[in-house]
């Protein structure tokens, strides 16, 4: 058999070295079992495919590689450069490439040693010879070996496999210029090769470029896969499924954008790497991307799990893209080895990255995508990828990566960028107007936006960005067209330009010119009037008025230009203020706010009067107010010119000011002494809130009350007087202008009505006739008791000008007896020896006990139903007759039996009374005294001895009958039966 590779000497001299030295036979199987069960274990694809992809680039042809598996082997062909001697001797050696001096991905002479992880009988077949390596006669070799056989037998047999070639007769595939033939130790080596060959796809191509094409049949189905390359930054996989050749079969694409960059590694970082590493000083990256056009809601782009170094690695990444870079690996080739090397190349790999991050973007969505997606975020997966996430995110913001809303084609750092949270039309709005804004279809609030650098741009920051723009009015109506799906609450500051060429911040109070008569009548008022060209829908939901007339003259600078409209001292400038303001109360139905009568306007005698002041010509309050009164009369000119009813709307009386103010503090003295109401301080009205108050004004000015009366009697003036005040609570009480009119003397006094109760006949003068009962009732005109003050019948009754008859007289005592509080009088009207008459309160008694009558028969007596006479003494401060009249009689009497008529009709009578011949108390001779029993002279005293012993006093006389006449009983007790 021929030897074209000597394997022979080769053998030889293997053998020879072992024999020589058996620790170097150990070393040898311990290090190929090393890398084979260990650190190359399920890497025989990869390394196969590295294999071919070396070969191609060697001889410059495409590469091609067609892995099949069939019953109990793998075969491995491939074209490109053949095997010859030293790729023989490299691949039964350990750690001594042939691959020097070129950018061959091996470099540690390992990589074949990953097929004895399957096969102990391997073999490879190119055009120019064949070589195979074998277990079992390498194993036969070492057993003749004296000097092997205590190695091999503490080996129990196992021998390394790579170390011994042989020659062998085979030929590759027609196609192909090599073939590797991996014959399966054991099923668990199928199932291994199984699996990584459904795995293989396309990055294996990305990362192995020399590899044109990868063919796979297991079990007879066959899977291509081809690798295109349009351009230096494309490549597009093509994979086809159930046929051999393109063009049958099912085939899918995927389309890969790549970016890529070499050079030379600088000295000093290869010191401290290995010597064969030492002398390939290079170094390169590529990272790929799928480029296909996906949906919004599509997740980002596949990339590597891995890094490909430039077969897959157990490197963990997670970036959306795939890395190929030479970085140096351990011996295992599963983990990048830390070290300055590293550190380079992270480098050069996020500079190169930012280049496939400067291929996605675009204005279009897809490009927006494919550009933030690769976006890493922070949270790194293993060192490497925290290294290299940590130097992208460094450089992002100082890439020229995005682009412009105002020129799509060129390019922004990030860090120069603006990002609008806002809709498109907004966006396109200020295009030009935000230095650096990027195309509405960027999303501000994308996580990648942050790396990027880009700078967030809410409503609220657009807004303070607009405030210094000069631009025309209907470029402002575009704006807010743009921002009128924002929410309101970022766009408070909002600027405006205005009808006078100012622009303000904030629509909140400014007036939309809609209904306004004549608008340019009004810029005297300083008010804040949006220019018309500007006005829109969200102005108003932002808080400005659409104004009318009452709208506008609500305005804060009406009501200034008002107030001090008396202070101008350029007539002209006040001319002109009066001609807006009238200009709007003229369009008005009614009256509108009441600071207006504040406004300076002419009166017919050439001066200035505020208009609450001024009359017209034709006023009833003419002959209300006297000579003396500040009032003047409106210039006729001023009537003819804007009407009447601009006028008194404005203020010019033609009957009294009716003041309507809302939500008053009554608590709030400062507020209410600024209405303008006298003696509105002293209102004797409880503390709240009113949410409206309705009052005449200017009553202290009246001097003829009848006349004032009459007009106040006639809308609108009655509703002020008669209609009661309520409270936010609810509590009703009567208005100021009732309790003005009630607590002056407007009829000459406080009088009654016309039908008034007649116990109020003699204290009280009649009301006029004119007024009715409602609206004298609110002036105070008493109709009953109840409508009298306690403390003012107490006068009334004290005025000895006023007659009150006895009878009448005990009724209102009665009624005052009932009051809360009284404050004592220094007179009271009493009864002294049977005659009315007022006399000093310190004379008068109360009387509550009848039997002291005749002793005080000559004092000034206050008379009323015994049972109520302690209450009044209480509150008069008047003696009681029981105290003033102590004692009893001055003899005792004799005890004799009640007459039985008088027990057989009240049988609650007592048995016996003290009889007197002659009753004498305190000196004087009296019919009947009571001290806890009855005394009596007589049947007379006797009857009311004992109606006062059983309380029943109205009895007195049926009683007296009784005794009299006992006769007539049955007659009297006929007619009280009748009572």
């Amino acid at each position: 058999m021929e030897d074209p590779f000597g394997t022979s000497g080769l053998r030889a001299r293997v053998l020879d070295a072992w024999t020589s030295a058996p620790a170097r036979f150990r070393e040898d199987a311990n290090a190929e079992e090393d890398y084979a069960l260990g650190g190359y274990r399920d890497r025989v694809l990869v390394e196969l495919a590295q294999n071919a992809a070396d070969a191609a680039r060697r001889a410059g042809v495409p590469g091609h590689l067609r892995l099949v598996l069939w019953e109990g082997a793998l075969e491995a062909a491939n074209t490109g450069a053949p095997l010859t001697a030293e790729g023989v001797e490299s691949l039964s050696s350990l750690r001594a490439s042939t691959k020097r001096g070129d950018d061959s991905a091996g470099r540690f002479g390992v990589g074949f040693t990953a097929v004895v992880s399957v096969s102990d009988e391997p073999s490879a077949a190119s055009l120019t010879g064949a070589v195979a390596w074998s277990a079992e006669r390498t194993r036969a070799l070492v057993a003749g070996i004296p000097e092997l056989a205590e190695a091999l037998a503490s080996r129990h047999g196992h021998v390394p496999v790579l170390r011994l070639p042989f020659p062998a007769e085979a030929v590759p595939p027609e196609g192909f210029t090599t073939l590797i033939t991996l014959p399966f130790r054991d099923e668990a080596a199928e199932r291994s090769l199984r699996a990584q060959l459904a795995e293989l796809g396309a990055p294996l191509l990305l990362a192995l470029p020399a590899l044109a094409t990868l063919t796979v049949v297991v079990d007879g189905e066959t899977r291509l896969l081809r690798a295109a390359r349009p351009t230096p930054e494309t490549v597009t996989v093509t994979e086809t499924r159930g046929a051999a050749a393109p063009g049958e079969g099912e085939e899918t694409v995927s389309r890969w954008r790549t970016a890529e960059a070499h050079g030379g590694i600088p000295g000093e970082l290869l010191a401290d790497r290995p010597t064969e590493e030492r002398g390939r000083p290079f170094w390169s990256v590529r990272w790929a991307v799928r480029a296909e056009s996906r949906g919004p809601l599509d997740a980002p782009p596949p990339g590597g799990e891995v890094l490909y170094a430039p077969t897959p690695t157990e490197e963990p990444l997670d970036f959306p893209a795939l890395l190929i870079a030479s970085l140096p690996l351990a011996s295992d080739r599963r983990r990048a080895e830390p070290g300055g090397l590293t550190d380079f190349l992270v480098e050069r790999a996020a500079e190169t990255y930012l280049e496939l991050l400067a291929g996605a973007g675009g204005a279009e969505d897809a490009g927006i995508r494919a550009l933030l997606d690769l976006v890493p975020g922070p949270v790194p997966v293993g060192v490497l990828d925290g290294a290299l996430r940590r130097a992208v995110l460094r450089l992002l913001p100082d890439a020229p990566l995005l682009p412009l809303a105002e020129d799509a084609g060129a390019r922004v750092r990030g860090r120069d960028a603006v990002a609008v949270d806002g809709p498109a039309p907004l966006v396109e709005a200020l295009s030009g107007v935000v230095p650096g804004l990027l195309p509405a279809a960027w999303p501000a609030g994308h996580r990648a936006m942050r790396a990027l650098g880009v700078r967030r741009m809410s409503a609220a920051d657009v807004v303070d960005a607009l405030a210094g723009l000069d631009r025309e009015p209907a470029w402002w109506r575009g704006i807010y067209d743009a921002l009128s799906g924002v929410d309101a609450g970022e766009l408070g500051a909002l600027p405006v330009p205005l009808a006078d060429g100012r622009l303000v911040r904030g629509p909140r109070g400014v007036l939309l010119a809609r209904d306004l008569p004549e608008p340019g009548r009004l810029a005297v008022l300083g008010l804040r009037i949006a220019d018309p060209d500007a006005d829109h829908p969200l102005l108003v939901r932002l808080g400005a008025v659409e104004a009318g007339p009452r709208q506008v003259l609500a305005d804060p600078a009406v009501r200034a230009a008002v107030e001090g409209s008396l202070d101008l001292e350029d007539p002209e400038e006040c001319d002109a203020v009066a001609d807006a303001v009238l200009t709007l109360t003229g369009a008005l139905s009614g009256p509108a706010e009441p600071w207006l009568s504040e406004l300076a306007l002419t009166g017919a005698d050439g001066e200035l009067y505020p208009a609450g002041e001024l009359l017209f010509e034709d006023s009833p309050l003419r002959r209300v107010m006297g000579e003396d009164s500040p009032f003047g009369i409106v210039d006729p000119e001023l009537v003819e010119r804007y009407g009447s009813a601009a006028l008194e709307n404005a203020g010019v009386l033609r009957g009294f000011a009716l003041l309507r103010v809302r939500d008053v503090d009554l608590n709030d003295l400062e507020t209410l002494d600024e209405l303008g109401l006298d003696g509105v301080e002293d209102w004797d009205v409880p503390s709240g809130h009113l949410p409206e108050l309705v009052a005449v004004r200017d009553l202290e000015l009246v001097r003829d009350w009848e006349a004032a009366l009459a007009l106040l009697t006639r809308p609108p003036y009655r509703e002020a007087v008669v209609e009661p005040l309520s409270l936010m609570d609810g509590t009703r009480v009567p208005s100021y202008t009732s309790w003005w009119l009630e607590r002056h003397e407007v009829l000459g006094g406080v009088r009654r009505a016309h039908e008034a109760d007649p116990l109020l006949e003699d204290l009280y003068d009649p009301a006029p006739e004119f007024l009715d009962p409602e609206f004298a009732r609110a002036l105070g005109v008493r109709r009953t008791l109840d409508d009298v003050p306690p403390d003012e019948l107490l006068g009334l009754l004290a005025d000895p000008a006023r007659p009150v008859r006895r009878d009448r007289l005990r009724e209102l005592w009665t009624w005052l007896s009932q009051a809360p509080d009284l404050l004592p009088p220094d007179e009271v009207r009493a009864v002294t020896g049977g005659v009315v008459e007022v006399v000093p309160a310190e004379d008068a008694i109360v009387v509550d006990v009848p039997y002291a009558l005749p002793l005080l028969a000559d004092q000034p007596l206050v008379l009323l139903p015994h049972a109520r006479a302690e209450a009044l003494a209480e509150l008069l401060e008047l003696p009681l007759a029981s105290d003033e009249v102590q004692g009893g009689p001055d003899s005792p009497g004799v005890e004799r039996e009640v007459p039985g008529i008088v027990r057989e009709l009240f049988p609650e009578a007592p048995e016996s009374y003290l009889h007197h011949e002659k009753l004498v108390v305190h000196g004087r001779e009296v019919s009947w005294w009571y001290d806890g029993s009855p005394h009596a002279s007589g049947p007379g005293g006797l009857a009311r001895a004992i109606a006062w012993e059983l309380g029943r006093w109205s009895d007195r006389q049926s009683l007296a009958a009784l005794l009299t006449a006992p006769d007539s009983a049955a007659l009297l007790l006929a007619e009280d039966d009748l009572s």
